[in-house]
Order: structure tokens, then sequence, then C-alpha cells
């Protein structure tokens, strides 16, 4: 009897207890209600803000998720303090920092893609569109999100990619410009008057479709090959890879088509073949006794 005696005071004084926490929850509750109205409302704020200011659209939804989650937290630990009266925010402070080192070690490649993310944010290239080429995946920048980007491949597959990789690694800009130069080699045979196929070259990637003539075009001997004398050519046309195979396309045509005109060969490889002895020539029509002899 005295044990349930004492259960049922036990049970009595949980229950008195919890009636006389219940005003303090429903005032937690209200404060989580307004902190909630309060971060909506100034992330619309935040949004009308810096929609007039040119900034990224990935920054822009930082900069509201980052003010979203500083009013919760703040609203979170008065509404912790509410419950728990004896809570103070010094030991808040404590184990929140305890917290947080032991959530650091678990979680650190997503710190570490979040804390990329934010920084490429801050970036001021690498803008949505841009094509992009780093550690084997090139594409188009589809969207930067806070741990990852995506990017769009040429082949219209889709990857994935942690920010930590594009922050740690060199990226390679394509359209960071509209124009890039391009450049292909063309070879001419060794009998070949090298002055007047280099102004053949340079006439034909002049009058490709696509070419920007107001800059430099550049037609240089290259090297003695194993059948011809090559030349390096490159011209400035624009950036995206459509551009760079459709004036690569005309540059090659127009080159092959100029050269034929000009009678300059464009040799194919020569092979030479030696042999330690003679050899004998023998003709279809004669009899076999006497290939044999």
């Amino acid at each position: 009897m005295d044990t349930l005696n004492i259960l049922l005071k036990q049970l009595q004084s949980m229950w008195v207890g919890l009636v006389s926490a219940l005003p303090n929850f429903v005032i937690a509750l209200v404060v989580l209600l307004i902190t909630w109205i309060v971060a909506k409302f100034a992330r619309n704020i935040a949004d009308r803000l810096t929609s007039h200011t040119g900034m990224r659209p990935s920054l822009q939804g930082l900069i509201e998720t980052l003010i979203g989650i500083a009013i919760w937290v703040l609203g979170i630990l008065i509404a912790a303090t509410i419950i728990l009266p004896g809570l103070t925010p010094a030991s808040l402070v404590a184990g929140l920092g305890i917290g947080t080192v032991a959530i650091g070690f678990a979680f650190q490649d997503i710190f570490e893609n979040f804390l990329a993310g934010i920084l490429i944010m801050l970036r001021k290239k690498m803008r949505i569109g841009d094509m992009i080429s780093c550690e084997g995946i090139e594409g188009r920048v589809e969207h930067i999100a806070l741990r990852e980007t995506y990017v769009r491949k040429l082949s219209n597959e889709l990857s994935v990619v942690p920010n930590s990789v594009l922050f740690k690694n060199p990226v390679e800009i394509i359209t960071d410009e509209d124009e890039r130069r391009h450049e292909i080699v063309a070879g001419v045979s060794y009998d070949t008057d090298l002055e007047v196929a280099r102004d053949v070259i340079r006439k034909a990637v002049g009058t490709a479709e696509g070419v920007n003539t107001d800059k430099r075009i550049d037609v240089f001997a290259r090297e003695f090959n194993s059948s011809s004398i090559d030349f390096t050519v490159r011209w400035w046309a624009g950036s995206k890879p459509l551009a760079m195979h459709q004036t690569r396309d005309t540059v090659i045509r127009n080159i092959n088509r100029m050269l034929n005109e000009a009678g300059i060969e464009i040799p194919f490889p020569y092979v030479t073949n030696t042999f330690k002895e003679p050899l004998r020539l023998v003709r279809d029509d004669e009899p076999e006794g006497a290939r044999q002899s």
C-alpha cells in the first residue's frame, strides 16, 4: 500500500506540474507562430530589396534562407526558455557549442559543401547558363544550390556536382566572354610554296561564316610532319560549343576548297618500306614454274 500511495502521489505531482506548465506551452506556441509570421515577412522584404540590386537569383535565395534561419533560431530559443524557465542563455550556448562540434564531425562533408556553396554564390563568375568544365564534367550550369550545383551536359545528361568539388578544383568557364579563340592544324605537301599556302589559308579563314574578322587570324608554320608541313590556324568566334562546331566546319571546308583551287596538295600519310634483300617483281600472267624459279 505504501508503494501504491507513493506512485499515486508522484502521478499527482506530475499532473499538477503538467497543468501548471500548460500556460507556458501555450505561450511558447504563440511565440513560434509569431516567429513563423516574422520569418515569412522578413523573407518577403529581403526578396523585394535584393530584386532591385541585380544580384544573382541563387545569392538572393541564400540571403532569404539565412534571414529565415536566424529568425527561427531566435524564436526557438525564446520558446525553449519559456517552457523550461530554468534554462539560461549560458546553458543554451554551452549546449549548442557541444552539439555543434558533434554535428560538425558527423556531417563534415555536408557542411563543407554548404560553405562552398555560399562562397560560390558570392563569386561574380560562373553564372546560371555558363558552360563550364571541371574534373571531366563539362556542361551548362542550370542551378546553384547550397550543397550542390546542377550541370547539364551537352548530351543532355544532368550531373549533380558537390559544391566542394567546384570550389577546391580549377573551373574553366568556357562562356565567360562572348567570344573565344579556336584552333585547328592544316598540313600541305613539302613541295608547296609556304608563303602562298599561308595566304590561301588566311583568306579561307577570313571568308568563313561566323569568324570575327575584326580580330587577328593567325596562320603559323608549326612543324615538319611525316608527310606534310603543318600550320597552326587560329581565329576568334562565338564561345558556345555550337558556335565552335559551326565555325570549325566552315573553316575546314573553306581551307580544303581554296587549297584545291590553288593547286596545293593536302597530302595523305606516306609510308616507305625498306627490305634487306632485293624483291623480284612477278607478273600475273607468268607461269607458276617460272615464278618459283
